[in-house]
């Protein structure tokens, strides 16, 4: 659903805005915390960022125009869908209606203020000369409240204007506020954690040595803000102040832009960094130094574009740092796939696993495969002969084929082999019922065509039912050794690694072997440590010694 962003109030006397810049066009995707546009207040210019994320759908104040707080600045949300009756004003729940119902609100307000003003000016709040006292700000359009997350100064520290105050969490993000006025600080009305409503006193400036006591109490019992802005048009002529922020945002912006031209490298900024929160996160994932960006914000403030638009200098010694965008692909997860994760989370999360290691001698094994496969006839793989041995492993060690329930443990009687095998959607794991029954041949013969059909999509859910014990190899694909997660309801899973030729100990010699590795991994409900190890000696009898499995 689309959201309507209206003109903040950036400032506590802020009562327009001005659209300096827009860093976003419209069509442009947008996401939270990115700064949406430059807005100059009665005070300062200011980044203005996102708090919803989709995309730019319409631009209600353009560059250079000037517009009351709470006018339609823009819209976000899905591509393409339509906004004219929030444009038009149409819409009951944004739009014009509201921004009526609001500027009339602070019609209301204002003559409200008025009188208040003239009935209790006999009572304003005299504040010492130079002390200026800050409140909490606006910062969104729907805060009402704000929390001190972190203070940057603290009473007694000498503060510029410009310079960050402190990190203010509103409703929607966490921003920077920056001090309008030089001085002390002398004074801090919120600590850090503390919440409170928007124009509660923040802090109060003024000269060093000031006597500010008892002036938060005292604009407790009044209204701070009316009486805030009453000095400020008292003693400043607003005409005056906007006049002068202007010509420095200029000066600034084209002292900035003729650097930019003329400087062949980069130069380490001496003193403050100054930075937006988002262009800070930028420049930490880039691996950029802030020291050596240039800033093209207010006062030579570093925001999200000259982040981006950095470029390291070609010599001077400084190394080269990558700059790219950032972007994900989303490919929704099949329904398969949600299957698998849901079946081994609930394996690993609810099994206590180990994991038994072993190193065979695969010598024979080979001899005895090359033997075997001189026929025509028959062609069968080290992984026919692994399935074979643990499935006569287990006709010794029926324990390790077993199922775990609250009430019993269940001994399967029959030897049903789940093989894992890998599709392009995951892992499936057809099932040889009765391999303790088959020849190498048979079981060859059978993995083939179940690994067949789940490739393509044509193994029914009964072909892959029923199994109480797992094999899973990726030796095929170099692995020499891992572990693998236990496919309930089995008790155990053999994860089967490469063959590999190392020198090895024969007869007291050092000699050429090829060995290799598989792993046990046991569900320790059902399985103890001794029969997992008692039926990975009988497996390496089987496999060391093929002509056993023949008898």
């Amino acid at each position: 659903m689309a959201e309507v962003i209206n003109m903040p109030r950036l400032s506590d006397t802020m009562e327009e805005g001005t659209v300096a810049t827009w860093l976003i066009k419209v069509g442009d995707t947008v996401k939270e915390g990115d700064i949406l546009a430059e807005i100059e207040t009665d005070k300062a210019t200011m980044e203005f960022e996102s708090f919803y994320e989709g995309t730019l759908l319409h631009i209600g104040i353009q560059e250079g125009e000037t517009a009351k707080v709470d006018s339609l600045l823009a819209i976000i949300g899905e591509k393409g869908e339509d906004i004219s009756d929030l444009i038009s004003g149409k819409s009951s729940d944004k739009g014009s209606k509201k921004e009526t119902a609001k500027s009339e609100k602070n019609v209301a307000d204002n003559e409200e203020n008025s009188e208040e003003k003239t009935e209790t000016s006999s009572n304003k709040i005299e504040l010492p000369e130079g002390v200026e006292v800050i409140t909490m700000p606006r910062l969104s359009d729907t805060m009402t409240e704000g929390t001190v997350a972190t203070w940057l100064k603290k009473e007694g520290d000498t503060v510029e204007e410009g310079d960050i105050l402190a990190e203010i969490e509103t409703d929607k993000a966490t921003m920077e506020f920056e001090s309008f006025y030089s001085g002390t600080l002398l004074k801090i009305g919120i600590g850090e954690g503390e919440s409170s409503l928007v124009d509660a006193v923040l802090a109060i400036i003024g000269p060093k040595g000031t006597d500010v006591s008892g002036i938060i109490e005292n604009f407790k019992k009044q209204d701070a803000a009316s009486n805030f802005a009453a000095k400020t048009s008292e003693e400043k002529t607003s005409e005056e102040k906007t006049s002068k922020e202007e010509t420095s945002v200029k000066e600034t912006k084209k002292a900035t832009t003729a650097q930019k031209n003329s400087e062949p490298t980069q130069t380490l900024n001496e003193g403050r960094i100054f930075a937006s929160p988002l262009a800070k996160i930028l420049a930490e994932e880039k691996g950029i130094n802030l020291r050596q960006v240039s800033g093209s914000g207010e006062n030579g403030r570093i925001v999200k574009s000259d982040i981006e638009n950095y470029q390291p200098a070609a010599s001077g010694g400084h190394a080269y740092t990558p700059v790219g965008t950032e972007s994900f692909e989303e490919v929704k997860n099949s329904q398969m796939r949600k299957t698998i994760a849901k079946r081994l989370g609930e394996s690993k999360f609810s099994a206590p696993e180990y994991y038994l290691t072993i190193e065979l001698d695969m010598d024979h094994a080979i001899a005895a495969r090359t033997a075997i496969n001189a026929d025509p006839d028959v062609k069968i793989s080290f992984n026919d002969m692994v399935i074979k041995a643990c499935a006569m492993a287990l006709r010794k060690h029926p324990q390790v084929n077993s199922q775990w329930t609250p009430e019993a443990t269940k001994i399967a009687k029959h030897i049903h082999i789940g093989v894992a095998v890998a599709v392009d959607e995951g892992l499936l794991v057809p099932v040889l019922k009765f391999a303790d029954q088959m020849t190498f041949s048979q079981i060859g013969g059978q993995v083939k065509e179940l690994a067949g059909k789940a490739r393509t999509k044509k193994i029914t859910p009964q072909e892959m039912e029923g199994s109480t014990f797992t094999v899973s190899n990726l030796g095929m694909f170099g692995i020499k050794e891992f572990t693998s997660i236990i496919n309930q309801p089995n008790s155990a899973i053999l994860s089967v690694g490469a063959i590999v030729q190392k020198p090895v100990v024969k007869n007291g010699q050092i000699a050429v072997g090829n060995t290799m590795t598989v792993t046990l991994a046991c569900d320790h409900r059902t399985v103890d440590g001794a029969t997992g190890a008692k039926f990975l000696q009988t497996l390496r009898q089987y496999i060391e010694n093929p002509v056993t499995m023949f008898v």
